[in-house]
């Protein structure tokens, strides 16, 4: 008698449909709950951001708006001060090893290096900065230029001529502690020169940047931007500790007075010379950790592009070995 087919599928369905016990359905619901709060956690956890996130997110494009950029917030960064920080020392390795990548590269005839421009308003972090992210270099590759009011000498040249002094040479991360662009921000706000003088300096930086770039420099700006209600704090903290009164300079109440002078020579610094040869960054710094952060992985980025080699040898590795082990 041939087998009923139908009755067989019949059966299977019905052991597939058997129900759970209460106690199954109990375990189930328990095993349901642990995924979806694993679910929840992940999604809330943040994001490992690489140092190419922190420079899509800061770079000023067409259409940037300096007044619209929250200064309190961590473009690319998803995560809190504590991650933020305990980022820093791998960061840091990378420097150092790209750095002197760099260094030895240029030891066998290589032409490229760093330029790194820090700008902002007094007390936007700096010198935190220096300490923070240009110090994990070797400071044998490593040159710091702190530009202050031009020298008598300085004055008798045009306006680039100390900067292009000070640019680095081959395999050299050079650092710019403010930079040619306070004779397009202090010297348009305070007038030192005529309006026809200081207009043309736009187009004579970015000639300037583009012959650097030209020159296998890679030019990096960035601008640490502060609200004036954080500078009032930092401000006050010194004025409150004897250990910092030598950081505190009563001109800086005079500059606060032209606060919104400046973000306007800042916007339209930023819309005149963010070009694609060297564009700029403008880092919100009034949570210090973040502002050092975003520097640290815009030098990892740039010199993770760079991607410095380790020279060959120029000897027979072998033979000198074999010397040595005679030696």
């Amino acid at each position: 008698m041939a087998k009923d087919k139908t009755s067989d599928k019949g059966k299977s369905k019905g052991k597939k449909a058997k129900k759970l016990s209460k106690e199954d359905q109990v375990k189930l619901a328990a095993a349901r709950a642990i995924v979806e709060e694993k679910r929840a956690e992940m999604a809330k956890a943040p994001k490992k951001a690489s140092p190419g996130d922190f420079a899509k997110a800061l770079r000023a494009g067409p259409g940037f708006v300096l007044a619209d950029i929250d200064t309190s917030s961590t473009p690319g960064f998803s995560g809190d001060r504590a991650l933020g920080e305990s980022l820093m020392p791998d960061l840091a390795a990378a420097v150092s090893d790209l750095q002197e990548r760099l260094y030895a590269e240029s030891k066998e005839g290589g032409k490229r290096a760093v330029l790194l421009i820090i700008q902002g308003m007094d007390t936007s972090g700096k010198g935190g900065i220096m300490r923070h992210v240009v110090g994990a270099a070797d400071p044998q590759g490593v040159q710091i230029t702190s530009f202050k009011s031009p020298t008598a000498e300085e004055r008798a040249h045009p306006f680039l001529w100390r900067i292009r002094n000070a640019l680095p040479k081959p395999g050299i991360i050079g650092v710019f502690d403010r930079s040619h662009y306070e004779d397009v921000l202090i010297v348009r706000v305070h007038n030192l020169v005529p309006r026809a003088q200081w207009a043309r300096r736009y187009a004579q930086i970015n000639a300037f940047e583009k012959k650097a770039v030209a020159d296998q420099i890679t030019v990096v700006k960035v601008m640490l931007h502060i609200s004036k209600d954080e500078q009032k704090a930092r401000l006050g903290a010194r004025l409150d500790n004897p250990e910092k009164y030598w950081k505190y300079n009563p001109g800086d109440i005079d500059e606060r007075a032209k606060w919104d002078d400046y973000m306007a020579a800042y916007q339209v610094a930023i819309d005149k010379c963010s070009t694609d040869v060297a564009p700029w960054y403008v880092v919100p710094a009034d949570k210090k950790w973040y502002a050092r952060l975003a520097v640290m992985n815009l030098l990892v980025a740039t010199l993770r592009g760079l991607d410095p080699q380790w020279p060959p040898a120029d000897f027979d590795v072998a033979a000198e070995q074999a010397r040595l082990k005679e030696s």
